[in-house]
């Protein structure tokens, strides 16, 4: 997952509390869609937002752990908003997110570098907790909860676009993967009922919004108990609200990945045909280390039934290099399943070893920097590779492109994306943000398709 940083906006005019908030976002979109949870909640409580650090009254990083250097950009941003704290000494600094929940004692007590610090369940107590900051109390909430999904709180979209919107449908993950953090930071997994869902989507529809991505950490075991409802019959739903309306979703399990779900996709036209689908490795005995709960032929299979019942339909996912006990051989057959695949894009990292995982309790890192920069680094060649292929595949045929936005490389250029996830580049002519255009595409390079 690429590191994110959200540029705030002023949401109020007059702020009851004349108190300005800023947050900084680290990690996956979940955390960006936590964020837009948290301003929702303080906004409700008479907090305004802003969109420097350094004219705040509050500043909130929130922040993730799943790989070391997340959460090492992240300790230097503390630094930074410590030496604000001297010229400000009333400022309020505070962690939220999955390293607060890990590292609070640290963060409170030996660093003392914040005033509040809140786990991802905690949220609802963020008010309280900075008043408390405001008369010198430490505040912190950590508890994780088996029920808590902010179900009700209506997010306040940070993104600048008015396009595309993410909507979390659950929180938690029961995987246990042995090198993630996740289910010690986040919890155990809880969905919404698809009542608050569905609300949620249609508000954003009335504003104007064209495109959905439903968020999990797990999204495809989503299943709502009270309405016996799993997630191919969720999206159904979804997608039967308009046929304008473009339909994601992010992340899926391999383990996880139903016929029924892929049926649902084909059947319905405003589901994008596009899957995450996380490898991670190409080895089955790496899987079995990494507690997958799956198989290079489980896998394969799952890939072939794509690909049968949605002809076209991309396919990017995640991987690890050098895991703990990594051979040459395993690194290998990560390759030849990326072949064998042919992903239109991946997140790629070297495996870091995070505390208080079953990797970190039980195996040894045993795998150097040196060869895990290695096998990374072909990696990424081999995807680079793939990526301008399947590119090259799509030149001279013509897509329907949602437009998102101007080009930062030329303003007189628009991008948008295909239904396969695609970024296109296209001259702006008479269309807008929020539009449909019919795109051919005359060249591209590995990143982005070029088109009239």
């Amino acid at each position: 997952m690429n590191n994110i940083k959200i540029a705030p906006t002023v949401l109020h005019p007059v702020i009851p509390n004349n108190s300005y908030v800023y947050i900084e976002t680290y990690g996956c979109q979940m955390n960006v869609n936590d964020s837009e949870v948290v301003v929702s909640i303080l906004r409700n409580h008479g907090y305004g937002y802003t969109e420097k650090a350094d004219e705040a009254d509050i500043i909130l990083i929130n922040t993730c752990s799943i790989r070391d250097n997340a959460e090492q950009r992240i300790w230097g941003r503390l630094r930074e908003f410590a030496a604000y704290k001297k010229q400000k000494p009333s400022l309020i600094i505070g962690v939220i997110g999955c390293m607060a929940e890990r590292l609070k004692e640290q963060l409170i007590e030996k660093d003392k570098l914040v005033d509040i610090v809140v786990g991802p369940d905690g949220y609802r107590s963020l008010p309280e907790l900075v008043k408390n900051a405001e008369s010198g109390q430490k505040g912190v909430n950590v508890l994780l909860s088996r029920e808590e999904t902010y179900a009700e709180i209506s997010p306040v979209r940070l993104d600048k676009n008015g396009v595309t919107a993410f909507v979390s449908i659950m929180r938690g993950c029961n995987n246990m993967c042995s090198y993630c953090v996740v289910p010690y930071t986040r919890g155990a997994e809880r969905s919404r009922d698809s009542h608050t869902i569905i609300e949620e989507i249609k508000e954003l529809m009335a504003q104007g919004y064209k495109e959905v991505t439903l968020l999990g950490q797990n999204v495809n075991s989503y299943f709502h108990k009270d309405e016996n409802l799993n997630f191919a019959q969720l999206m159904k739903k979804v997608a039967e609200l308009s046929p304008e309306l473009r339909v994601r979703f992010a992340t899926s399990h391999p383990k996880d990945l139903s016929d029924e779900l892929i049926d649902v996709m084909a059947a319905y036209p405003n589901i994008c045909k596009s899957i995450h689908l996380p490898a991670q490795s190409g080895s089955t005995r790496m899987l079995q280390l990494m507690n997958r709960k799956y198989t290079r032929e489980w896998y394969l299979e799952r890939i072939g039934a794509i690909k049968k019942r949605i002809p076209g339909c991309s396919i990017s996912t995640d991987i690890i290099a050098g895991f703990c006990t990594e051979t040459e051989e395993d690194h290998q057959q990560t390759l030849s399943l990326m072949r064998e695949v042919g992903y239109e894009f991946a997140y790629m990292f070297k495996y870091s070893e995070r505390p208080n995982t079953k990797a970190a309790r039980t195996m040894q890192d045993d795998v150097d920097d040196e060869t895990k920069t290695r096998r990374l680094t072909e990696i990424i060649n081999l995807q680079n590779t793939l990526s301008l292929e399947s590119n090259k595949r799509d030149v001279g045929k013509t897509f329907q492109v949602l437009v998102e936005g101007v080009s930062k490389r030329n303003p007189e250029e628009l991008f948008g994306r295909t239904s396969h996830n695609k970024v296109v580049v296209f001259p702006r002519q008479s269309f807008k943000p929020g539009d449909y255009a019919d795109i051919t595409i005359e060249s591209c390079s590995s990143a982005t398709l070029i088109g009239k």
